[in-house]
């Protein structure tokens, strides 16, 4: 880096995770070996919404077919608001001013606005939340780096009374080879309630019969994500499987019960995605039964909401457990001269929930990665000089029930409109 030795974004919020409505509070450190001459320095607040697919068509001219990709893509602004900690704006002309050599502190305060969507991250599609901060140098390259940081909108289960029916569902199909038909293949399917929140468990309830002449290879339930992005008029949607258990095979004219087995929600967006006009999150668990050999599964879907206040039925019969809170960061990362100390009264340790009238006191979720890992965060318009970590995954509510979610298969389908 040559003069800059250290320019980072610290959040006094160990967690990086805060509400609509809540301060984000921390500080950008910059320490120089020389003096360094420069406009200002500049700390941008930014969250914003971003959809963009391309689809390949095909023409055809004079006997000849051309392809070529049409592209679809909206965007939503939901703030933006910069501040300068030294020096002046860019738009202020170009005079220079001088920061001393050694290490500088610039702290900062935002108040994010109500009504904000939760952060998510998907491929084509996301919400992202992040402060942003240039040394401006007019004439040279400016030195850039991003912190980002995960938005969590409330969605209390409580507020449909909906969430607490139970779900039921059932199938059948019959399995062909040349003009023979089979006996019915049958399913039925049922799970306690349709509200649910990560770190609970559901209890998955479901009676197979098999009356063809072949085994069933297994049965299997799983958590499927399903987003749909908006874009110009058109549509596209992505499932993706985020959870599943699975059962042995089920022989010729055999029977097969499920009795309870319990499938872990993961730390996963809230359902809908309220705030967000284009980008909607649905879930669905869902028993499949695979035949062997080539044959189309049957399958019996039961849509449910993922929420991020549990249902108070549940947690009056079984309150979680507290979390178990990590040390904060930030002292770590200043024991190994990394960033700018951070003594223990400046450590801002995870946020609660915002309070429900009415409702228990009971203890906080922990705030977990979300189980579909991290994605890169470089964007069209960063400079190739950017610094921070481009790497970013949301982290979601998960409450203690003393589950462990399962482990995540990765598969994913697409469907457009």
């Amino acid at each position: 880096m040559g003069k800059l030795n250290i320019f980072e974004i610290s959040f006094a919020n160990m967690t990086g995770v805060f509400y609509p409505g809540s301060v984000v509070e921390g500080h950008v450190t910059v320490e120089l070996t020389k003096p360094m001459k420069m406009r200002g320095i500049e700390i941008k607040f930014e969250g914003k919404a971003h959809v963009r697919w391309s689809k390949k068509k095909e023409v055809e001219f004079e006997d000849e077919s051309f392809s070529y990709s049409e592209e679809y893509s909206s965007k939503e602004k939901y703030f933006k608001e910069e501040i300068v900690v030294f020096g002046k704006k860019s738009s202020e002309g170009s005079d220079t001013v001088e920061l001393e050599a050694g290490r500088h502190v610039y702290p900062f305060k935002f108040q994010l606005p109500e009504g904000l969507p939760s952060s998510f991250e998907g491929g084509i599609g996301h919400v992202r939340y992040f402060v942003f901060c240039k040394i401006d140098k007019p004439w040279k390259f400016d030195h850039d780096t991003k912190r980002m940081f995960t938005v969590i909108g409330c969605l209390n289960l409580n507020s449909d009374p909906a969430n607490s029916q139970r779900c039921s569902g059932n199938d059948q199909t019959n399995l062909c080879c040349l003009c023979c038909k089979s006996g019915p293949i049958t399913a039925q399917f049922s799970i306690d309630r349709k509200g649910w929140v990560p770190g609970e468990a559901i209890k998955c309830y479901a009676d197979i019969s098999n009356g063809a002449d072949r085994e069933m290879d297994s049965s299997y339930v799983a958590l499927r994500m399903v987003t749909t992005f908006h874009a110009e008029g058109k549509t596209k949607t992505r499932t993706e499987e985020v959870a599943r258990l699975k059962r042995p095979s089920i022989p010729s004219l055999g029977e097969d019960s499920w009795t309870g087995e319990e499938l872990v929600i993961p730390p996963v967006p809230p359902s809908n995605l309220a705030g967000c006009n284009i980008i909607d999150i649905d879930y669905i668990v869902q028993l499949n039964v695979e035949p062997a050999g080539l044959a189309l599964d049957l399958f019996v879907p039961l849509p449910i909401v993922i929420g991020t206040v549990p249902l108070l039925s549940v947690i009056q019969q079984s309150p979680p457990m507290a979390p178990v809170m990590p040390a904060p960061a930030g002292l770590d990362a200043a024991a190994a001269g990394d960033v700018q100390p951070v003594s223990p009264e400046q450590v801002v340790f995870p946020p609660l929930p915002p309070p429900i009238p009415g409702f228990p006191d009971i203890p906080p979720p922990s705030y977990n990665e979300c189980i579909t890992g991290p994605v890169k965060i470089r964007e069209k318009d960063d400079s190739v000089n950017l610094t921070g970590n481009l790497k970013f995954a949301p982290a979601y509510t998960y409450y203690n029930w003393g589950h462990n979610p399962v482990p995540l298969t990765g598969e994913s389908e697409t469907t457009k409109k």
